[in-house]
C-alpha cells in the first residue's frame, strides 16, 4: 500500500504528535549535578553543572535543635536575641532550549533529516527538564530569525516550544527559497540567548552550526561564566564517512547539481563543509566551559542520548 503523501514521513518533517509522545521515552538521564561516570557531562574542566541553589524564606527566633550554623548574626544583635536565617531549596532551575530549523538541517542521508533529529533532542529535553520541577522555555532558529517561547513550570510551555519546532519543522522544502545571510542567524540568535539566560540558567543549544565562527565561540563563553552551556552537535554520516564512488543529486532550493563521490574535489568539499567542521567545534572544548555532544541523525536518537549520559545498557 503505497504512503499517504498527506502524513508527513517521521524522518523527513517532525510532528508535534511526534513530539509529545516523546514525554514517555524522557527519562534515564538528567541535567542535574550528579552525573554518571560515563556521561558526557562528568568531569567538566572548571565547573559542575550547577544544582538548585537555596532560596531565602524567613527569619525567626533561634529554636533548640537548629543549625548554630544558620544564625544570622546581624539580626541577632539588632534583635538582641538569637535570630536564625531559614533557607529552603529553590524549586527549579531555568532552562532555554535553542533549536535550529535553518535549511541546513534539512539534509540527511542514512536516517533522518538533521532538522528531525534535533526537533526530538529538543523534545526529550524539555519533557525531561519539565519532569524535574523546572522551569523550561527555548527558542526556534529559522533562516529569517527566531521566535521564543518563555521558561515556565508548566506542560503547557513545552507543548508551546515543541509545537514551534514541529511547525518549522514542516515549512522544511526542497523548493524553499535561499535565505541571505542564513548563516548568520546563528550569531544573532546566540546574542539573544544572552539577555535571557541571566545566571545560573541551563542553555542547550541543539544544531548543526552552520555557520559558526570565532565570534560564536566569544559570545558562548560569555554566556558559560554564569550559566551552564550543553551544545547538542547534529550531523549527519556524510561529514565523515563520504563514499569513494556513487553519486547524489542534491539541492538548494533553487538549483540541483549531481555529485561524483568519485571525483577526489567533490569529497574534499564534502569534508570542508561536514568533517571540518565538526572537527573544529568539537576543539572548542578545550577554550569553552561547555558539554559539547555530537549527534548523528544517521542513528536513532534515544540511544544516541542515554549513551552520551552515561546511561547502563538496558537488559535483555
Amino acid at each position: 500500500m503505497p504512503p499517504d503523501p498527506t502524513v508527513p514521513d517521521p524522518r523527513i518533517h517532525a510532528t508535534l504528535a511526534r513530539l509529545a509522545g516523546l514525554e514517555a521515552r524522557a527519562r534515564g538521564f538528567d541535567f542535574l549535578p550528579r552525573q554518571p561516570v560515563g556521561s558526557a557531562l562528568s568531569g567538566r574542566r572548571a565547573s559542575r553543572l550547577r544544582g538548585r541553589g537555596l532560596e531565602f524564606e524567613e527569619l525567626r527566633a533561634y529554636l533548640p535543635g537548629d543549625d548554630v550554623r544558620a544564625i544570622d548574626w546581624k539580626v541577632t544583635a539588632r534583635a538582641g536575641s538569637p535570630h536564625v536565617r531559614v533557607t529552603r531549596v529553590e524549586r527549579d532551575r531555568p532552562a532555554l532550549i535553542l533549536v535550529d530549523q535553518r535549511q541546513s538541517m534539512f539534509f540527511g542521508t542514512v536516517l533522518n533529516m538533521k532538522s528531525v533529529t534535533a526537533a526530538e533532542i529538543a523534545a526529550l529535553a524539555a519533557w525531561r527538564i519539565l519532569g524535574q520541577g523546572d522551569r523550561v522555555g527555548g527558542m526556534v532558529l529559522s533562516d529569517t530569525g527566531a521566535a521564543a517561547i518563555p521558561a515556565r513550570r508548566a506542560r503547557s510551555a513545552a507543548a508551546r516550544l515543541l509545537d514551534l519546532v514541529a511547525d518549522r519543522s514542516l515549512a522544511l522544502s526542497a523548493e524553499a527559497p535561499v535565505v541571505p545571510d542564513a548563516a548568520a542567524r546563528l550569531n544573532e540568535t546566540l546574542r539573544r540567548a544572552a539577555g535571557i539566560v541571566t545566571h545560573d540558567w541551563l542553555l542547550l543549544v541543539v544544531s548543526d552550526f552552520d555557520g559558526a565562527d570565532d565570534d560564536t565561540l566569544r559570545i558562548l563563553t560569555g554566556i558559560a561564566r554564569g550559566n551552564d552551556i550543553v551544545l547538542a552537535l547534529v550531523h549527519d554520516p556524510s561529514a565523515h564517512e563520504t563514499p569513494t564512488t556513487g553519486r547524489m543529486v542534491v539541492g538548494d532550493g533553487t538549483l540541483q547539481v549531481e555529485l561524483d563521490f568519485a571525483a577526489p574535489r567533490v569529497r574534499q568539499n564534502l569534508a570542508a563543509v561536514g568533517g571540518d567542521r565538526l572537527k573544529r567545534l568539537l576543539a572548542w572544548q578545550e577554550h569553552l566551559d561547555a558539554a559539547i555532544l555530537p549527534i548523528s541523525a544517521g542513528e536513532p536518537t534515544i540511544p544516541q542520548i542515554l549513551h552520551l549520559f552515561g546511561a547502563p545498557p538496558r537488559r535483555r
